[in-house]
């Protein structure tokens, strides 16, 4: 007998036209891959020569549950670099993966039937990590008028008796939105106000347009602030993300994360010492300023042949398009434009139920000629 928390674990539907998108480039189609929400860069030179070393010396064993002190201060040391923070080495936790701090930031303050609030649209894995700790992950529709954001005063009109605590995701996947500038801190105070728990998923911080990256980091410390390198330092295989926690947390945090993986990977960690180096930044910064090169491109070009951008994304490397125009069913839609043009993309139905019939999600991490080719081939076949 299977536990009943599989009953509310969806599958990922993107996965599915990803598979099927495989099997298409296996009969020797030629696919446009805007499905899956990475990065198409390879890892920066300088963290795969500073894996290269750290390989070739053979000292590759555990670590510390809570990572490498290195790293630690590295992350801290791009805390005050990019915010003008001072985040101690002692409230980070490196992790494998920023899934890994998203289910340890859980598995710390979810208990059995615990109300966590999420926007509807978000990115599924997140309301499934509360499920996975048998909480009851509570969706608040939001359009373009909130930025498809929380506000303070939705959270607020949301709370109940049984809400623990709220997560906020901001750039976010699927939207590439962030929370309107000075909100977040209203937000801050209103959970505060409810003795609540606020969780920030900061995963595409650093992949910021038209604005500055901003964290709950910069208005609290009782937040737990989840971070990644796999975004904006490209290190999506390596599996390494970090969590930034009040310091009070930090020991139970250890204690779940040596029972459920340990430590991070030890080759990864060395690696991603680089990210913090001037090459590394320089990087990341060229890549960013190619992301927005796309973006500027592609939501332009979507709108003219029909896709509804109500808000242009000011983060991450996302279009949440409204296909109204075209179709009531956005999943029935994905995988008719795949078969006939090629052109992958993510069905709104991954990411909640709020008009997810009429959305879609487009990556545009992919190279700008093959955006131009995808939307050359939309427009020939819609």
């Amino acid at each position: 007998m299977l536990a009943k928390r599989l009953n509310h674990i969806e599958p990922f539907h993107v996965m599915e036209i990803a598979s099927h998108a495989r099997a298409l480039e296996a009969q020797g189609r030629d696919i446009i891959h805007m499905e899956i929400g990475e990065p198409d860069f390879p890892t920066p030179q300088p963290v795969i020569d500073a894996a290269q070393t750290m390989l070739a010396s053979g000292q590759i064993y555990y670590t510390s549950a809570l990572g490498i002190r290195p790293l630690r201060e590295a992350i801290s040391g791009h805390y005050k670099r990019i915010h003008g923070l001072d985040i101690a080495p002692e409230r980070i936790i490196v992790t494998a993966g920023g899934s890994a701090a998203l289910l340890l930031t859980c598995a710390l303050i979810v208990n059995r039937d615990d109300e966590i609030l999420l926007t509807d649209p978000s990115y599924p894995c997140n309301r499934h990590f509360v499920r996975v700790m048998e909480g009851v992950p509570r969706t608040i529709a939001v359009g373009p008028q909130e930025r498809y954001q929380f506000t303070a005063d939705l959270i607020d009109r949301a709370w109940t008796a049984k809400t623990k605590g709220v997560l906020v995701a901001s750039p976010s996947n699927p939207t590439g939105t962030s929370v309107r500038e000075g909100e977040l801190k209203r937000i801050v105070d209103c959970v505060a106000s409810h003795n609540g728990v606020l969780m920030s998923d900061e995963t595409y911080s650093g992949l910021n347009y038209g604005r500055k990256p901003e964290t709950v980091l910069s208005h609290t410390n009782d937040a737990f602030s989840v971070n990644s390198f796999s975004k904006y330092f490209n290190m999506t295989g390596w599996r390494l993300g970090w969590l930034v926690a009040p310091e009070r947390h930090v020991r139970d945090l250890e204690k779940l994360a040596q029972n459920l993986y340990i430590s991070p990977a030890a080759l990864s960690q060395h690696a991603a010492l680089a990210c913090f180096t001037h090459a590394g930044y320089a990087i990341a910064e060229a890549r960013r300023a190619e992301f927005e090169a796309r973006r500027n491109y592609f939501a332009s070009a979507l709108t003219q042949i029909g896709f509804k951008i109500p808000l242009l994304p000011d983060g991450g490397f996302f279009v949440y398009a409204d296909v109204s125009a075209f179709t009531n069913n956005s999943e029935a839609f994905a995988s008719d434009i795949l078969d006939r043009t090629g052109v992958a993309f993510a069905p709104g139905i991954d990411f909640g139920e709020f008009r997810s019939l009429e959305h879609v999600r487009m990556a545009y991490a992919v190279s700008l000629p093959k955006l131009e080719d995808g939307i050359r081939r939309l427009t020939q076949n819609l």
